[in-house]
C-alpha cells in the first residue's frame, strides 16, 4: 500500500491486512476521500464516481470498520434497485465479512424464510435489500420495526441515480423516512452512483430539505478512450420489397446481426435493442447463425418479461470467463451487475436518453488500457415523393448523432425532480396504516406530507380529498374513533406480494381496428380521441381509450402525411432536440459515421434548407399542420394541450406539435398560437380535459381527477417553457406564412 495514503490507516487492521492480502498497489480516489468522511458514521455521503472505480469499497471499508469498533453490534442496510446486483455485493461482500466475523445477510423475493428468521432474531451485520423487502418488513412487522433497525448505523443506497425522481424514489424516501421516525433519530445516508449531473439535486434527494448538509466525493472519470461507429441501413420502399413480407421486414435486422455476429463473437458485449419485442427478435437472429455456423451459443437474452431461471441462466453466462457471451438486453443490465469486462456497447435506434446512453456506456472499457467502444445501428426508411418530415430529416439517424455529441460535451438529462408522486403517496397511507395498525389522518399527514418528509408539496387540502377519495374506492375505512383502516378493497391488495413495489408494470396498449388487434404499442404521452398515430407503416386515428384494459381502438386513416407519433422508448428533452436542430443547420463532418449514415445526413442537411427550416416553423402537410418547436416531449405535449384547449386535434410529433386543420385554416391556427401567448396559463383542469391515459402509475387509479391531473403534469408537461416558445415565437411564426 502506497505511503501516500492518508486514509489506509483509519481501516481497522484486519481490514487492512484483507487489502494487503488481495494484492492491492492503492486505494482508489474516491475511497480516500471517503474514508475519512464515513468513518464516524455522522454525516450523509455522496460518492459519486465512474463505473468500477471502487464505490461499493469506499462505502464498506470505512462503514465496516465502524462496526468493529463500536462498543455495541451495529447494521449496516445497504438498498439496491435490484435483486441482481444484491447477489453480486453478497459475493463480494461475504468473503470479506467472514473475516471480519460479521454477518452479511441478503433479503429479497428470491431468498428462504430461515435465513430471515436468523436475521431478525441477530439484527446486526450487513443487510443486502430491495425496496420493495424493506416496504414488506414495514408492513409485516408492524409495531417491532424500531427492534429491527435499532442497531441501524447506515442506509447504503447504490445506484442512487436509478432513483431519482421515480415512483420508487419516491417510496425509498418514505421508508428511510419512516424508519427514522420510530427510531427517534436520523441514520447517515450514503448515496453511491455513477451517473450523476447536478449533485445538489442529488443530494436534496438523499436527504430532503437538507441536501446542504450533504457532503460529497466526486471521484474524476477514469478518461479512458472512447471509439464510437454509428451504421447506417436504409430499410427499402415497400414497392421495392419482396412479396414475402415476413422475409422483407426482416432483412434489414438479418443484415445488422449478421454485421454483429461478425464484430462481436469471441467476446463479451452489451446490445441495447429498444423494445423486449426487439431483444427476442436479435436473439433469435444471432442464434441462428450460431447454428448455421455450427459454433456454441454465445447470445443470451436479457428483459424483466423473462422468467428468473432464464435470466439468471442469462447472467451466469456473462459471468463466467471461460466462453464468450453478449446480452442482448433491455435497461435491466445497465446497472452495476458485475458482469465482468465488456468489450463493446452496442446501441439499436436512438437510445432513450443520453443519460442512459452514458450509463450503459459505462460497462464497456473497464479493463486497463482498454477503450470504451459504442457501436451503433441506425435503420431509416428510403426515400420517396410520399416520405414524411421524419423520414425526409432521418430524425433517428440526427437523434443518435446529437445524443453522442451530448455525451461527449459531458451532459446528460437532470433527472426530474417535481413530480408530486401521488400514485406513491397512496400506497404509503396504505402501507403506514398496516405498520401501525391505523392511523388518524392528522397522524398521516403529519408522517408523510409535513414539511420536511417525502410528500411535503401536498397540501392539507388535498390529501383530505385524496384520503376521502380512498374511502369511496373502499381502500380505507374510518371507524368511530376517527381512526383509519383498510378497508375491504384495501385489505386485499395491501396483503398481496405485488402491493409492495410502487412502481406499474412496463404494459403496452394493444391496438384493435374493428375486429381485428394490429399489435402492441409503448404509449410515453397522453392520448386523445381523433389523434393520429402511426403503427406498422400506416396511420390509424385513435376512435377510443379503454384505460383499464389497455387497448386503443382505431380506424385506418387514408391520405395525409404520415404523422410522427410512433410510441417511443422514451421522452426527449429540449436540450436534444435543440441539439439535433444544430446538427441540420451545420455542414460539420461527423466523423463516427459511416457512409450510409453520412448521406443519411446529407439529405437530412439538404431537406432541411430545402424546407427553409433554419427560418421557418410551420410545415404544411394539407390536412395537418406540423408546428416545429424543437421543444422536448413535455413542452410539447403542454403545447398540445394549449390548442386542444382553443378546439383543435392536436398532439405532440416528434421535435413539433401536428394540428389537424378540419374545417379551420393556418390562420385560425395561427390565432391560436397567439391566444395562448397573450392568455394566462390555463389551470391543470382546463388544459387536461378529455386527455386519456393519465393513469401512468400503479395507484393513478386511486386518484381522485384533479389530483390525477396533478401527478401527471407534474411529471409529464413543461407548461411554462411551452408559454416562453410561444411568447417568444408567435410573431415569427406568423412570419413564416407572410401575415
Amino acid at each position: 500500500m502506497s505511503a501516500a495514503s492518508s486514509s489506509f490507516h483509519l481501516l481497522d487492521e484486519r481490514i487492512q491486512r484483507f487489502i494487503w492480502a488481495e494484492g492491492w498497489e492503492s486505494l482508489r480516489e474516491a475511497q480516500e476521500q471517503a474514508i475519512p468522511l464515513l468513518i464516524k458514521a455522522d454525516r450523509d455521503v455522496i460518492v459519486a464516481a465512474a463505473t468500477a472505480a471502487g464505490k461499493t469499497e469506499a462505502a464498506f471499508l470505512p462503514a465496516l470498520t465502524h462496526l468493529l469498533q463500536r462498543e455495541e453490534p451495529g447494521l449496516i442496510v445497504y438498498i439496491s434497485p435490484l435483486k441482481a446486483l444484491i447477489n453480486d455485493q453478497f459475493g463480494r461482500l461475504d468473503r470479506l465479512c467472514e473475516q471480519l466475523d460479521i454477518h452479511v445477510w441478503p433479503w429479497h423475493g428470491d431468498i428462504g424464510a430461515t435465513s430471515k428468521a436468523k436475521f431478525l432474531k441477530q439484527r446486526q451485520g450487513v443487510l443486502l435489500i430491495t425496496p420493495e423487502s424493506l416496504e414488506a418488513l414495514l408492513c409485516n412487522r408492524g409495531t417491532s420495526i424500531g427492534a429491527v433497525f435499532q442497531r441501524a448505523a447506515y442506509f447504503v443506497v447504490d445506484e442512487l441515480h436509478a432513483f431519482i425522481g421515480s415512483e420508487r424514489g419516491k417510496q425509498l424516501q418514505s421508508l428511510m423516512h419512516r424508519v427514522e421516525v420510530v427510531l427517534d433519530r436520523q441514520v447517515p445516508r450514503v448515496g453511491l452512483s455513477a451517473t450523476l449531473g447536478d449533485m445538489s439535486l442529488a443530494a436534496d434527494f438523499l436527504r430532503p430539505g437538507d441536501g446542504a448538509e450533504v457532503a460529497m466525493v466526486v471521484s474524476a472519470s477514469s478518461g479512458s478512450e472512447l471509439r464510437i461507429l454509428v451504421k447506417g441501413y436504409e430499410e427499402p420502399l415497400a414497392i421495392e420489397k419482396n412479396n414475402k413480407d415476413e422475409d422483407a421486414e426482416a432483412a434489414t435486422p438479418g443484415l445488422i446481426a449478421a454485421h454483429m455476429f461478425k464484430s462481436l463473437r469471441g467476446s463479451n458485449n452489451l446490445v441495447f435493442p429498444n423494445s423486449r419485442r426487439e431483444v427476442e427478435r436479435y436473439t433469435n437472429l444471432l442464434n441462428s447463425l450460431c447454428e448455421q455456423q455450427k459454433v456454441p451459443q454465445e447470445f443470451w437474452p436479457h428483459h424483466g418479461s423473462l422468467s428468473k431461471e432464464i435470466r439468471s441462466e442469462s447472467e451466469a453466462a456473462l459471468k463466467q470467463k471461460e466462453v464468450p457471451a453478449t446480452a442482448i438486453c433491455t435497461n435491466t443490465l445497465e446497472l452495476g451487475i458485475d458482469i465482468g469486462a465488456v468489450k463493446r456497447v452496442v446501441q439499436i435506434g436512438a437510445p432513450p436518453s443520453v443519460a442512459s446512453l452514458r450509463q450503459r456506456l459505462g460497462r464497456s472499457g473497464r479493463r486497463k488500457g482498454e477503450p470504451a467502444i459504442l457501436l451503433g445501428y441506425c435503420i431509416q426508411d428510403a426515400v420517396d415523393s410520399r416520405s414524411g418530415i421524419e423520414t425526409q430529416l432521418r430524425l433517428d439517424l440526427v437523434q443518435t448523432v446529437a445524443m453522442i455529441f451530448l455525451l461527449l460535451e459531458g451532459w446528460f438529462e437532470p433527472p426530474v425532480t417535481q413530480g408530486a408522486h401521488l400514485s406513491t403517496l397512496v400506497q404509503q397511507v396504505l402501507s403506514a396504516i398496516a405498520q401501525n395498525g391505523g392511523a388518524t389522518i392528522g397522524q398521516l399527514y403529519a408522517l408523510l406530507c409535513a414539511p420536511g418528509t417525502p410528500f411535503e408539496g401536498t397540501t392539507k387540502e388535498g390529501f383530505i380529498d385524496l384520503v376521502r377519495h380512498l374511502g369511496q374506492k373502499e381502500l380505507i375505512v374510518q371507524d368511530s374513533s376517527g381512526l383509519l383502516l383498510h378497508g375491504p378493497v384495501g385489505e386485499k391488495f395491501v396483503n398481496h406480494y405485488t402491493f409492495y413495489a410502487a412502481f406499474a408494470g412496463d404494459d403496452e396498449f394493444r391496438l384493435v381496428a374493428g375486429s381485428r388487434t394490429l399489435g402492441t404499442l409503448p404509449v410515453s404521452q397522453m392520448l386523445t380521441i381523433g389523434q393520429r398515430i402511426l403503427f406498422a407503416g400506416k396511420t390509424w386515428i385513435v376512435e377510443s381509450v379503454d384505460e383499464q384494459q389497455k387497448v386503443i381502438f382505431v380506424r385506418h386513416a387514408r391520405g395525409g402525411a404520415p404523422p410522427l407519433f410512433s410510441g417511443g422508448v422514451g421522452r426527449v428533452h429540449t436540450k436534444v432536440r435543440q441539439r439535433m436542430r444544430q446538427l441540420l443547420e451545420s455542414t460539420e463532418k461527423v466523423v463516427f459515421i459511416d457512409e450510409v449514415a453520412q448521406r443519411f445526413l446529407e439529405e437530412a442537411r439538404a431537406n432541411f434548407h430545402l424546407m427553409n427550416l433554419h427560418t421557418e416553423h410551420l410545415v404544411d402537410q394539407g390536412r395537418e399542420l406540423l408546428v416545429l418547436t424543437w421543444l422536448g416531449d413535455s413542452a410539447n405535449e403542454a403545447l398540445a394541450c394549449f390548442m386542444r384547449l382553443r378546439g383543435f386535434t392536436a398532439a405532440p410529433a416528434g421535435p413539433g406539435i401536428e394540428v389537424m386543420k378540419g374545417e379551420k385554416t393556418v390562420d385560425n391556427i395561427l390565432d391560436a398560437l397567439l391566444d395562448a401567448a397573450l392568455s394566462v396559463p390555463p389551470t391543470l383542469a382546463e388544459l387536461l380535459e378529455g386527455a386519456r391515459n393519465l393513469e401512468r402509475e400503479k395507484w393513478d387509479w386511486a386518484l381522485p381527477p384533479e389530483l390525477l391531473k396533478k401527478a401527471y403534469a407534474s411529471l409529464n408537461l413543461n407548461i411554462d417553457e411551452a408559454q416562453q416558445w410561444v411568447v417568444t415565437h408567435h410573431a415569427q411564426v406568423a412570419g413564416d406564412t407572410g401575415n
